[in-house]
């Protein structure tokens, strides 16, 4: 169970890798480390899970303290319990079926490690997000989802209309980050607590 924080690690790494390629990785190896990837993580949350139907027990990991200020000291840590397991085993599956997919769509394009790079991002944001043990880890993993969002609607961003719906989604999600933003400060301020 201490080896929790790998699960929206490898999708992480790998698009670390993809990007820090440049374009330059061959394709095979490009879609074997973005699906495969996402292919262990979803590994890793079926050895979670059955785990967890066996025991039941709901776990927390921190992994570090971001800051320490007086009272608040907002951590980089898991919460996993039923309802986490479940999103997990949704995001990693499902995010392995069209990874899987999208090797024979995406093989003649150019640009095939930015797309696993974007779809691997994707995937490990909405880790970050169900996973998070509070509010200001879950604010990153949906602020890292909004960026991932932009990004694969204008991914063939040379097309004016694709380049249009990106700013178009940019917009929306910053109006509900925006409020969402400004209901963890009320809670901040009203509570103490994150």
């Amino acid at each position: 169970m201490a080896g929790i924080w790998l699960i929206p690690c490898f999708p992480l790494a790998s698009a670390i890798l993809l990007v820090l390629s440049a374009g330059r990785m061959p394709r095979q190896f490009a879609a074997l480390l973005g699906v495969g990837s996402v292919g262990l993580a979803a590994i890793c949350v079926a050895l979670l899970a059955s785990a967890f139907l066996a025991d039941g027990e709901v776990r927390q990991i921190t992994l570090w303290t971001w800051l320490a200020v007086g009272d608040f000291t907002p951590r980089i840590a898991f919460y996993i319990d039923g309802l986490t397991v479940v999103m997990m085993s949704v995001i990693t599956g499902v995010g392995f079926l069209i990874h899987l997919y999208s090797i024979e769509f995406m093989w003649e394009d150019a640009s095939i490690c930015r797309y696993f790079a974007y779809m691997n991002l994707f995937v490990a944001a909405m880790l970050l997000l169900v996973m998070a043990d509070n509010l200001l880890l879950l604010y990153l993993g949906w602020e890292g989802v909004g960026v991932c969002s932009y990004l694969l609607v204008g991914f063939w961003y040379r097309d004016p209309a694709n380049g249009r719906a990106a700013r178009k989604a940019f917009v929306v999600t910053r109006v509900g980050d925006t409020a969402m933003a400004l209901g963890l400060l009320l809670l901040f301020t009203q509570l103490g607590t994150l």
